[in-house]
């Protein structure tokens, strides 16, 4: 391999690492305690796609590797949240030429691959794709479950909860967002296995918070 092409894969490298330390926006916003990471985020979701069911028909490969991809922009252009007033189009424009500039780091193929992806997700045309959307929003409500657990106020983010009602399509994601929502209304009652949580949290608990989640469907963000 020449040195120019170590050079562009050294930058990837860079870039990708840039993921793990750029926290994501919301959790900032909203002031918890060790907001996660952009990487944290696509880990978990895609070991989430471990799970999917053979028999259901999805690809796994392409759910896990797209989890992976779906904001390997933001480690050019940072979590973009509403409130940074990029509307739809601008934001898809920023986040295209970031990926393009990162595909071209890599060997053609990989290259290829990794826009592909990206794009196959942001079309939302395919069953992956909308998986991979859902996994996406379910990990943004689990994760606000286990904030309000560990910094000790239930209920206070209830906005990320009231911005996915009614859009997870997956039966399985549906089934868990609903085991989720039992849990969180049970107050004071230790119920989850995870060491970060200790108790759930009332689940009709509203917020006064004017901050609006990072989790939200791309035809929404400019209204």
């Amino acid at each position: 391999m020449s040195g120019q092409n170590l050079s562009k894969l050294f930058e990837f490298f860079s870039l990708i690492g840039q993921l793990k330390r750029i926290q994501r926006t919301g959790w900032v916003l909203r002031k918890v305690n060790h907001p996660e990471s952009v990487a944290d985020h696509m880990y978990r979701m895609s070991v989430l796609s471990m799970l999917i069911d053979e028999k259901s028909g999805l690809n796994k490969e392409r759910c896990m590797k797209m989890s992976l991809v779906h904001d390997m922009a933001e480690s050019i252009v940072g979590d973009i949240a509403p409130t940074d007033c990029v509307d739809r189009q601008e934001k898809h424009r920023k986040e295209k030429t970031a990926m393009t500039h990162i595909s071209s780091l890599v060997s053609e193929d990989v290259g290829l691959e990794l826009l592909q992806l990206w794009t196959e997700y942001e079309e939302q045309k395919t069953a992956e794709a909308q998986f991979v959307k859902d996994l996406d929003c379910f990990d943004m409500v689990f994760q606000a479950f286990e904030y309000e657990q560990t910094d000790k106020r239930p209920g206070s983010l209830q906005e990320f909860f009231d911005s996915t009602e009614g859009k997870f399509k997956s039966q399985t994601v549906q089934g868990w967002v609903s085991e989720l929502y039992r849990i969180r209304d049970q107050s004071n009652v230790p119920t989850h296995s995870s060491p970060h949580v200790t108790h759930a949290g009332a689940m009709n608990t509203k917020t006064s918070a004017t901050v609006r989640p990072f989790c939200v469907d791309r035809k929404e963000q400019d209204s």
